[in-house]
């Protein structure tokens, strides 16, 4: 009897970079708890491998790199407001240690939790024909983490309006790139080619010195990102519809949106 498919593929170069690819495409490449605890893994193993001195992060097929949560999963809550169990907070490479420099290649749509991997990569390439956007208000849901993500990647007007105006609007790849965002853009199915091609180059720098460069990096926005983190659970209790009205919500949603 052969077991379930891999959810998460990666495939490690002889340059040094190791591409990880998120495998659901039938999905949208959504995470379940088995690809957030597949992601945590593929992290904490890199952390070991030498190896392994740069990365590249996207999604299988064309329609999306990733549209977070797999609202199909279940996952239980607490019977407190002070407790918030999010199975996406470890699926970043941060959140596992690693200082290898993550670069996202991202095609479709990259919505929700999708923030979460966005936010923890050192930066982002984007086909043409990538969209941005974060549904949580739609469904009477708080975006919180997404929100910091966002936050400390764009501007304030830009992250909050991205984060507010939920299912109604998306973000094009030539918006997110003019703000920010996004640091490249590519034609469609050329960001991985053109993730790899900069990681490559990262790759071939001593290791030690790229790795103490990203940890600078993150050293700079890591109190105001752990000060918001630390208040994140209590506005997502508060905030948060019950779990029936978000799937009523859901399943009302239009699907009429503006791209801006």
């Amino acid at each position: 009897m052969t077991g379930a498919a891999p959810t998460v593929r990666t495939e490690i170069g002889a340059d040094g970079v190791a591409l990880v690819t998120l495998d659901r495409p039938e999905r949208h490449n959504a995470i379940d708890p088995a690809t957030a605890a597949r992601l945590a893994d593929v992290w904490r193993g890199f952390r070991h491998d030498a190896a392994v001195r740069a990365v590249v992060l996207t999604g299988a097929g064309d329609r999306a790199f990733c549209t977070g949560i797999d609202r199909s999963a279940d996952v239980p809550q607490p019977p407190s407001p002070y407790s918030v169990d999010d199975p996406l907070l470890t699926v970043g490479p941060k959140a596992a240690d690693l200082w290898k420099p993550v670069v996202a290649a991202v095609g479709g749509m990259a919505c929700g939790g999708a923030f979460y991997l966005l936010g923890e990569s050192e930066f982002v390439v984007a086909s043409e024909n990538a969209v941005f956007f974060d549904p949580h208000t739609s469904y009477g849901m708080v975006s919180a983490y997404e929100a910091v993500h966002l936050a400390q990647r764009m501007p304030f007007g830009e992250a909050a309006r991205l984060a507010l105006m939920g299912t109604a609007e998306r973000l094009s790849a030539r918006r997110a790139y003019e703000t920010g965002l996004v640091s490249e853009l590519t034609p469609p199915g050329g960001a991985v080619p053109a993730a790899l091609r900069a990681a490559a180059v990262l790759a071939s720098y001593p290791t030690e010195a790229v790795q103490g460069t990203v940890r600078a990096l993150w050293a700079a926005k890591e109190a105001t990102r752990e000060r918001a983190f630390a208040l994140a659970p209590h506005l997502i209790s508060l905030g948060n519809r019950p779990a029936a009205d978000q799937a009523r919500l859901f399943t009302a949603r239009s699907r009429a949106y503006r791209t801006r």
